[in-house]
C-alpha cells in the first residue's frame, strides 16, 4: 500500500487505460466520499456500483449507475441498472458478471499491518478478491474516526494499492419516532422471540420497537445482516448471551460506533457468510424478522417494488426467510402496517400487482396481530391474514376476494 495525496491519486485516476470503468465502493453508512469525488473529478464516463447508495452520490452524464439494492441516491435515476439478485449472491455477481476495474475502500488506520472496513464489510472482501485476480486497483480512505473491527473486516494493507488519508467523523443513521401503530407491531413482533433465540433484524422504526421490547428477555443471539443501536441497547440490558454476534455492516449512531471500535465480541462478516442460508439455518432459534410494504392472500409479500418501479431489492430478505424456516424452531416474521395512510389503501391486498420478493412466512405481522401462515393451506393462509392482520376497513372486501379464489371458508 503506498499512501499518496489527493492530487497524485487524481493524475494516476485520469492515466488509467480505462474508457468507462466499473467502479465498487463502499455503500450504506461507509461511503468514501473523498475518494467518490476524486473518481468522478478523474473519470468522464464509469459505471458506479454500490449497495444502498445514499444521496450524494455523483449524478451526471456519463455515471451509470448499478446494484442489487437500490438505496435513496440511486432510486429513480435515469441511468440505474438493478441487478435481481440475492444479497448471498452478489459476490458470484461481482467475480463473473460485473468484475470490477477499481475498488474504493473506507477503512480504518493499520493496526499490525492490517486495515478494518469498520462498519460496512458486506460485498467488499469479494470485489478485493475479484480486483486482485484480474489487476485491478484497490484504493483505500483511511480514516481514525472509522471504527476498528473484527472479522473479515481485517484487510492485510498489501491488498490494497494506493490510499488517501482523511480525518471525517462518521455520519450517524437518524431514526424517525416510533408511532403508536410501530409499537403496536413491535410488540406483536415481540411476542414471538422466545428466550435463546437468534435474531436477525433489519432498518426502521419497527425492528427498533421490538428490539426495545425484548430487553427483558435473555441468552439472546445475534446472526444478522445489520447491526444497529437496538442490539446495543440488548447488551445493556443483559438480554444477549455470552457469545459472539455475528454482523456484515452496521448503522447507527456515535454511540454505536464508539461500541463497535476495537470491540472483540462482534464479528463482522462477508456477506457469503452471514447470509448463506445454510448457515443461518444452523443458528438456534433462528428468528428473521422483515418488512414489507405489501402481503397478498397468497402470503406473498412485496418488499421492492412501488408502483410497478424497483424501490429497493431482495436484499438479505430472501436469505434469511429461507435459513429461518429451516432453523431448528425457527421462525422467519414479516412485518408491515395494514394500512397505508397516503394512498388511503390495505397493505393487504388480493394479489401483488408486481413480482414477489418473499413467500412462505411463518408469520405476518401487523399492527392488529400476528397471522399464522407456514404449515397451513392457503385458504387458511388467507383466513389467517384478513381475520388478525388485515385492517378491519378492508376485511370484507378480502374476504369476498378469499372466497372467489379459495372457496367457501
Amino acid at each position: 500500500m503506498r499512501i499518496t495525496t489527493i492530487e497524485a491519486l487524481r493524475a494516476h485516476l485520469q492515466a488509467l487505460p480505462f474508457a468507462n470503468p466499473r467502479v465498487v465502493a463502499s455503500g450504506n453508512h461507509s461511503v468514501p466520499w473523498p475518494l467518490l469525488v476524486e473518481v468522478d473529478k478523474a473519470l468522464p464516463a464509469y459505471r458506479l456500483f454500490m449497495l444502498n447508495a445514499p444521496r450524494g452520490i455523483p449524478i451526471r452524464a456519463g455515471v451509470t449507475h448499478e446494484t442489487p439494492f437500490v438505496g435513496a441516491g440511486m432510486r429513480g435515476s435515469a441511468s440505474l441498472a438493478y441487478y435481481p439478485c440475492r444479497l448471498s449472491l452478489v459476490p458470484s455477481l461481482l467475480k463473473a458478471q460485473t468484475p470490477p476495474d477499481i475498488v474504493l475502500l473506507h477503512t480504518a488506520p493499520p493496526r499490525h499491518g492490517l486495515l478494518s472496513l469498520g462498519i460496512e464489510v458486506n460485498i467488499l472482501p469479494a470485489a478485493i478478491e475479484a480486483a486482485r485476480a484480474r489487476g485491478a486497483l484497490v484504493i483505500a480512505q483511511i480514516n481514525p474516526q472509522l471504527p476498528f473491527t473484527y472479522g473479515d473486516s481485517l484487510v492485510p494493507v498489501e491488498e490494497v494499492d494506493l490510499a488517501i488519508e482523511v480525518d471525517e467523523p462518521i455520519a450517524p443513521m437518524t431514526s424517525r419516532p416510533v408511532n403508536d401503530d410501530q409499537r403496536a407491531i413491535g410488540a406483536h413482533v415481540a411476542a414471538l422471540v422466545p428466550d435463546g433465540a437468534t435474531l436477525q433484524l433489519g432498518i426502521g422504526a419497527i425492528p427498533d420497537a421490538a428490539l426495545e421490547l425484548l430487553r427483558e428477555r435473555r441468552g439472546l443471539r445475534i446472526w444478522t445482516e445489520m447491526l444497529s443501536d437496538g442490539v446495543l441497547g440488548l447488551d445493556r440490558a443483559g438480554a444477549l448471551g455470552e457469545g459472539l454476534l455475528t454482523t456484515s455492516f452496521a448503522a447507527g449512531s456515535a454511540e454505536l460506533h464508539q461500541w463497535l471500535d476495537g470491540n472483540e465480541r462482534v464479528i463482522f462478516c462477508r456477506t457469503e457468510r452471514t447470509n448463506d442460508p445454510a448457515m443461518i439455518a444452523r443458528q438456534p432459534q433462528m428468528t428473521s424478522i422483515n418488512a414489507a410494504l405489501q402481503v397478498d392472500l397468497f402470503a406473498q409479500a412485496n418488499a421492492s417494488y412501488v408502483d410497478g418501479r424497483i424501490y429497493s431489492g431482495f436484499g438479505g430478505q430472501t436469505d434469511f426467510i429461507v435459513g429461518a424456516l429451516h432453523a431448528t424452531s425457527g421462525r422467519a416474521i414479516v412485518a408491515l402496517p395494514s394500512w397505508h395512510a397516503k394512498s388511503g389503501t390495505s397493505t393487504i391486498v388480493r394479489h401483488l400487482p408486481g413480482p414477489a420478493t418473499s413467500f412462505q412466512h411463518s408469520y405476518v405481522v401487523t399492527e392488529h396481530g400476528a397471522a399464522a401462515i407456514w404449515g397451513r393451506p392457503q385458504a387458511e393462509q388467507a383466513h389467517e391474514l384478513i381475520e388478525r392482520a388485515a385492517a378491519p376497513a378492508a376485511r370484507d372486501d378480502l374476504r369476498s376476494a378469499a372466497r372467489e379464489l379459495f372457496g367457501p371458508a
